[in-house]
């Protein structure tokens, strides 16, 4: 490398601008004691002036990357007042002073003591002082000057990219721009050609050429096609000093794709395609694939396939696979080979994506024959309906026939058919077929109640080859016919108070139907035609499937009649009509103003409202007097000593009231209420034997009341009258059992009580002789050892 030595121009002048002229001025004055006066005398009456005085530097340059053995020669710095005899020193300072730079103190010369590179730093700012060495004051003023590194050409060409990547759509015309590559010089752009980058191309024509001042790539081919070549490499270098010889220079690499453009139109490899399809396949089976090829890739080889009209467009259909660009042949309608044989198809595969710029390179779509046989085979019973519903009355008949199904052999051999029953979908048997002329009839009687619906398969069957069979559904309806009569909804525990007036409403009943009309229910309540006109209640229809109890007379006695039996006539608007009769049973009860019940039948009731604290602490202590009073009479009877049988008259042990055997007779109203036998409605209808078992239960037979106060003795006549030729009537344990003694009772009185006869003298052993219902009263009257025992 040449080395250039450049001596610094030292330049001195005495005329400084006024601003920077004052300051120098007054250091100058404030650094030297002694100050030299020119052209001033006493004698001449003029004013003494100062004379300026300074130094400056331009600026010093300095190659960079010095390579000699001795230390690059800088510049000199001096100064007027400097004598030669060595009594000023001169110091510099700045950027690199000392280290990169140094002066020598006594003659000024400066020296780069380091070798120096432009690119790292171009610039170096110092001051220079000039001191002298007895006073160590400055006899110049601190001056700054500027040292510049001047550039060589020591750095080449560096793109930004070691490699590029570009692309550039196929069939593009001469001089379509590819991509701009640039190159970097870190060398001084302002000092000579070092950084003046040319671009060539190293490799990659005749395809592609590149700018050699810009960087960019373009074309230089028309027409390159991508299914020819689709990958290019080129090499591009950058070179400095203008491309001149003895420059620098770098290269990098760009790797160019053609990218594809639809300039391409699909092809059928073959003019014709041949599918084979048996007539049983299903809808939707795919046939066979078709594929028109298209060099293009991506979205510009998407294609659509479609079928032309003409010969078998309604009964095939072709689909696009998106992943493979095929078409499928798919069935769309039923296939029969007795029908026709053979299909003759024309598919068409078109571009979705077409190009407008390649139109004219011709129609972008092809055609190609498709050809399908049909072949045939042996085909299951085909029915005339998908399913079938049939609708039957649920009085039905067994036996009745209630609809048909009807199948055929689609094959033209026509085989004979027989008709079954899929008894996993009769578990009961209640339908059969015929087997020849598949008439559905039923087995069992129909009951829409408990099975509305049945839903049964039929199977039909092809009697040479039973493999050959079909199913069909049958859905069966039973429909509703009126034989449910309709009965009350619910079980009701009604009740009347006492003290009702009346016209009050103490029930609402309503009913049910298990039938279900079309028209919807619609029921009516009546009285039973046995009693049109109830004295006591009366039953208002309210129209809307219900019916109040309304009361009909001012107040109710429990003790004349403690529950009502209320027959209601309760009956349908269907055909026929359903009726029936519910009893309602009315109690009476005892109830507070308010109309809430107390109590029934002298039993006391829990109303809904709940006990209050006062009412249970009540209850609570009569119980603990009932038990007291129990644990004082179980005391007072172990203590007890043998006592005769009868002590006075007041024992009342022997009284006829506590024996439940005997009523007394008609004057007795102490022992028995004469009024129960005034109510007829009070006893108990239907109370059977209780040492018999009847054979049959025979309807209780209802007898008009007798609403007026007829006499007690032809009331007891009529009814032992009913009861003797009534075989139901219970002979115990009844009122018929009471007879009628008349108004005085020859029959002696077997009680003891109020007799005169004292104890000890009062025989008992004629009851031995009354037979062994007496016997136990003759065991303990009888015989000497009774009052022990």
């Amino acid at each position: 490398m040449r080395t250039y030595h450049f001596l610094p121009l030292l330049i001195w002048t005495s005329v400084f601008h006024t601003i920077d002229a004052i300051p120098l001025q007054e250091n100058a004055n404030r650094d030297f004691p002694s100050e030299r006066i020119m052209g001033l005398t006493q004698d001449d009456g003029k004013v003494l002036h100062r004379t300026k005085r300074g130094w400056m530097w331009n600026q010093f340059f300095l190659l960079e990357e010095y390579t000699g053995t001795d230390t690059q020669y800088v510049g000199k710095l001096h100064t007027d007042q400097d004598k030669g005899d060595g009594n000023l020193k001169y110091i510099l300072t700045g950027d690199g002073a000392g280290s990169l730079f140094v002066i020598d103190e006594n003659t000024g010369d400066i020296h780069a003591a380091k070798k120096l590179d432009r690119e790292e730093k171009s610039l170096y700012i110092l001051r220079a002082k000039a001191i002298d060495r007895k006073t160590g004051r400055q006899v110049e003023p601190e001056s700054e000057f500027i040292i510049k590194i001047h550039d060589i050409n020591d750095n080449e060409p560096k793109f930004t990219k070691d490699i590029y990547t570009a692309s550039v759509p196929e069939m593009s015309g001469v001089g379509t721009s590819v991509i701009q590559v640039t190159a970097t010089d870190a060398d001084d752009a302002n000092y000579g050609n070092s950084a003046k980058v040319v671009y060539s191309i190293l490799q990659g024509q005749p395809y592609f050429s590149v700018d050699p001042e810009s960087g960019i790539i373009k074309t230089a081919l028309p027409d390159m096609s991508r299914e020819n070549r689709e990958q290019y490499q080129v090499v591009i270098q950058a070179k400095d000093m203008g491309g001149q010889m003895g420059g620098l220079s770098g290269t990098t690499t760009v790797n160019i794709t053609l990218t594809d453009v639809n300039n391409n139109p699909p092809r059928f490899p073959q003019s014709t395609y041949q599918f084979h399809s048996p007539e049983s396949v299903p809808l939707g089976t795919h046939l066979g694939r078709i594929k028109a090829n298209d060099p293009d890739v991506g979205e510009n080889a998407e294609m659509e396939y479609s079928i032309a009209e003409g010969d078998g467009a309604d009964m095939f259909d072709v689909i696009t696979d998106k992943d493979t660009q095929e078409g499928i042949i798919t069935v769309k309608q039923n296939l029969d080979f007795e029908n026709k044989m053979l299909y003759t198809l024309r598919v068409d595969a078109s571009n979705t994506h077409p190009d407008p710029r390649f139109l004219h390179l011709g129609p972008f779509k092809d055609t190609a024959v498709v050809k399908i046989s049909v072949e045939d085979i042996d085909e299951p019973p085909v029915f005339t309906k998908i399913f079938y519903l049939i609708e039957v009355d649920e009085d039905v008949k067994e036996g009745s026939i209630i609809g048909q199904v009807t199948a055929y052999d689609p094959d033209a051999m026509n085989n004979l058919i027989k008709y079954s029953v899929d008894r996993h979908t009769d578990m009961d048997r209640i339908f059969s077929i015929h087997s020849e002329n598949g008439s559905i009839f039923t087995l069992k009687p129909l009951d829409r109640e408990s099975t509305p619906w049945h839903n049964i398969t039929i199977t039909a069957t092809e009697i040479n080859n039973s493999k050959q069979s079909s199913h069909i559904p049958v859905f069966i309806r039973i429909l509703d016919i009126n034989d449910h009569a309709p009965e009350f909804a619910m079980y009701y525990e009604t009740f009347v108070c006492e003290n009702a007036k009346p016209g009050q409403l103490i029930q609402t009943v309503s009913v049910m139907d298990k039938d279900d009309p079309p028209r919807g229910h619609k029921f009516f309540f009546e009285p039973v035609p046995e009693f049109p006109l109830n004295p006591n209640f009366t039953i208002v229809d309210n129209k809307d499937n219900t019916a109040g109890i309304m009361t009909r007379k001012d107040g109710y006695s429990r003790n004349k009649m403690s529950t009502y039996l209320l027959p209601i006539l309760i009956f349908d608007n269907d055909y026929p009509i359903q009726s029936s009769t519910g009893t309602l049973t009315i109690r009476v009860c005892a109830c507070d103003s308010q109309g809430n019940m107390q109590s029934c039948n002298a039993e006391a009731l829990v109303l809904s409202a709940g006990l209050s604290t006062g009412a249970l602490i009540a209850i609570l202590l009569c119980v603990i007097i009932l038990l007291v009073l129990v644990v004082l009479f179980a005391a007072l009877k172990r203590q007890r000593k043998k006592e005769p049988l009868i002590i006075s008259k007041d024992d009342v042990r022997d009284n006829i009231v506590t024996y439940n055997d005997e009523g007394g007779g008609e004057e007795d109203t102490q022992a028995f209420d004469i009024g129960t036998l005034r109510n007829p409605e009070a006893r108990e209808d239907s109370k059977l034997r209780r040492d018999v078992m009847p054979e049959t239960i025979f309807q209780i037979r209802r007898t008009v009341p007798l609403w007026e106060n007829i006499d007690v003795q032809d009331f007891i006549h009529r009814r032992l009258k009913e009861n003797d030729s009534d075989p139901s009537a219970p002979p115990y344990d009844s009122l018929a059992t009471y007879a009628y003694e008349g108004n005085d009772s020859i029959a002696d009185s077997l009680s003891s009580l109020e007799s005169l006869t004292a104890d000890c003298n009062q025989d008992y052993d004629y009851l031995s002789d009354w037979g062994p219902r007496f016997k136990k009263l003759a065991d303990m009257y009888g015989g000497d050892d009774s009052d022990r025992d």
